[in-house]
């Protein structure tokens, strides 16, 4: 009986370890008022990031930057597309589009004011950065920036491929 309970044991952590934790079925709006399922976002079977940022976090801010200048080389040699998602709350949410459009992102912009998505996947700080393989599995995350983390970021991306 022991013997069975152990192996009953080994094949529910062994199936733990590979279930695949996804985006949340959550609904939000993108900065041209536009609704988008979170569950449903993909990028044709190439990797996504899904990177949580607000207009007031200065590390945030750094991390999209820094990503923006190296946006173009990743995309040609990766395919990966980067979604960011804005938790700024509704009394700011008036500042975003002009954050994304002074610093020239082109990243599809997604805003969370309600904490919804974010509580969804327990991020408790921001920034905080999500990999999504071509499959839609998040398989890598990472919370908070520093400079030259974006090349960290780049070799996950690579490495999901």
């Amino acid at each position: 009986m022991r013997k069975l309970f152990l192996l009953f044991a080994a094949t529910i952590v062994a199936l733990c370890a590979h279930a695949q934790q996804r985006l949340p079925n959550v609904t939000l709006k993108d900065i041209t008022g536009k609704t988008v399922r979170v569950d449903t976002l993909s990028n044709n079977g190439k990797p996504l990031v899904v990177a949580f940022f607000a207009t007031w976090c200065k590390p945030c801010n750094r991390e999209l930057k820094a990503i923006d200048e190296v946006y173009d080389d990743w995309k040609r040699e990766t395919g990966v597309k980067i979604v960011a998602v804005s938790i700024d709350q509704a009394q700011n949410i008036n500042k975003v589009k002009p954050l994304v459009d002074e610093n020239g992102w082109t990243y599809d912009v997604l805003l969370d004011p309600n904490g919804e998505l974010k509580r969804a996947l327990g991020i408790q700080m921001i920034p905080y950065t999500l990999l999504l393989d071509g499959k839609g599995n998040i398989v890598y995350k990472h919370n908070g920036y520093t400079d030259g983390a974006e090349n960290e970021l780049l070799e996950k991306v690579k490495a999901c491929m």
